[in-house]
């Protein structure tokens, strides 16, 4: 039996050449692969045609990418040199400033509202536009939404950046044919979702399902389709994992790996308990990918020997370790997107160790699900995508107890525009407050969503 609501979207991309146009690498046993996952009489209603555009090459340039990071220490000061040479001949937002600096504390800083504005001032004129090229669209934790553009290199490199997160805790992605070796859950009232195959795992399989039951045609078919992928690695959020641990499924992966959003105690202990497994924390985005991951003791390990990594106070100035401030990226695998003293609204100390840099305190976004007027449960990823169609610079959103909602807005303010958009989501009867997001200091991030409830 066939799963007629996939079936029709990956019937379009199944013959072989379409296969090998998506999958260059592609081997009977990735193909068998794909079909599983798609055609699976539990199989979601996959929203998205995956594709992974490695050939050979690819696949080796980013093998010895995964070999080198196990041997690097921070950039030297000639490779970042090289770098800022490079940003200021090829990219267009640096060109405009002039001669490079010879020194990285020259460079002005710059923070996610640059790229935001005008994300194409920062892809290098020598960037490849092929088919190869990857557009994600982000909201973030400080509320300026952003086109990231990326390539299937940059993507599958966050294979060796999982790897390394789960080394800290002594274990092992292992991947291969006849395997799911990653799920991506989700739980929003839409998202992309799709079914594919990681060429750089050996053909394993991969999926994102949104765990919301309207993208399932039976009740029970999300844990049925879980539990016969059976995969290695869970990615999410506490959000999406407190709705996978009320399934009655009994797979036992190797890990949880928890992004976007802080991981209570609480949750991570009844995570723990109900999947038998680790539940690591990973700080991550889409301009630089994974960054760094909690070790069993609850320190932030660096990931990234390839990103130089600052703490800039106000002043653009690093602060001293052990004192507070500002998470600066330089560097980067993004061809689309190379950093310099990329300002990421994420704040911490550091703390240099023999086993390299870890961050102390590092303050994320806190969890938070608001309630709509019917009681539904309302995902903050859906307010920010439904928000993207607003000229805002930035927002907020706080829930009253009583339900009403206090919406501050940075930009042109359009009440009536505002107030629709949030009645779509929660519902007519809720009380909406719209006000102008105030000024305020660069001392610490900005949290976009709360709610007393």
């Amino acid at each position: 039996m066939t799963n007629p609501l996939s079936q029709s979207l990956y019937t379009l991309g199944m013959a072989g050449d379409a296969l090998k146009d998506r999958f260059p690498m592609l081997d009977e046993a990735g193909a068998r692969m794909l079909r599983w996952l798609s055609e699976h009489p539990a199989a979601p209603r996959f929203t998205h045609l995956a594709t992974e555009r490695l050939d050979a090459a690819a696949l080796a340039r980013i093998a010895a990418w995964e070999l080198a990071l196990d041997i690097a220490a921070e950039p030297p000061n000639a490779r970042v040199q090289d770098l800022i040479d490079r940003c200021y001949r090829v990219v267009p937002h640096y060109r405009a400033l002039g001669a490079p600096p010879e020194a990285l504390g020259a460079v002005p800083s710059i923070q996610r509202a640059d790229f935001a504005s005008a994300p194409w001032r920062f892809v290098p004129d020598d960037a490849p536009l092929d088919d190869t090229m990857a557009v994600f669209q982000t909201s973030g934790t400080t509320g300026h939404p952003m086109n990231v553009p990326t390539d299937a290199e940059a993507l599958a490199k966050y294979v060796p950046l999982l790897r390394r997160a789960l080394a800290l805790h002594g274990l092992r992605l292992v991947g291969g044919p006849e395997k799911v070796a990653i799920a991506v859950v989700a739980f929003q009232a839409s998202t992309w979702t799709w079914a594919s195959v990681a060429q750089y795992l050996g053909m394993a399989g991969c999926i994102k399902v949104n765990l919301n039951p309207a993208e399932w045609r039976r009740p029970n078919d999300a844990g049925a389709f879980l539990d016969a992928c059976a995969p290695e690695l869970i990615c999410g959020d506490p959000i999406s994992f407190t709705e996978l641990a009320r399934l009655p499924i009994s797979i036992r992966p190797t890990a949880l790996i928890s992004t976007a959003m802080t991981l209570l105690p609480l949750v991570r202990d009844a995570l723990v308990t109900r999947f038998r497994c680790p539940v690591i924390d990973l700080y991550s985005m889409n301009e630089s990918g994974p960054l760094a991951a909690r070790d069993p003791n609850g320190a932030w390990r660096w990931l990234r020997p390839d990103i130089l990594l600052e703490l800039l106070g106000p002043d653009d100035l690093p602060v001293a370790d052990g004192a507070r401030g500002e998470i600066t990226l330089t560097g980067g695998h993004n061809p689309y997107l190379p950093l310099l003293r990329y300002r990421t609204g994420d704040f911490a100390a550091i703390a240099r160790t023999t086993k390299g840099a870890a961050l102390i305190d590092l303050e994320g976004r806190p969890p938070v699900i608001f309630q709509a007027a019917d009681g539904r449960a309302v995902n903050t990823i859906d307010v920010s995508i439904a928000m993207k169609r607003h000229a805002l610079s930035q927002f907020t959103l706080h829930q009253r107890r009583d339900g009403g909602l206090i919406l501050r807005v940075g930009g042109r303010i359009d009440q009536a525009g505002l107030t629709t958009t949030l009645a779509a989501i929660f519902g007519s009867s809720v009380e909406t407050r719209i006000e102008e997001l105030p000024n305020e200091p660069a001392e610490s991030k900005r949290i976009q969503y709360t709610c007393d409830l």
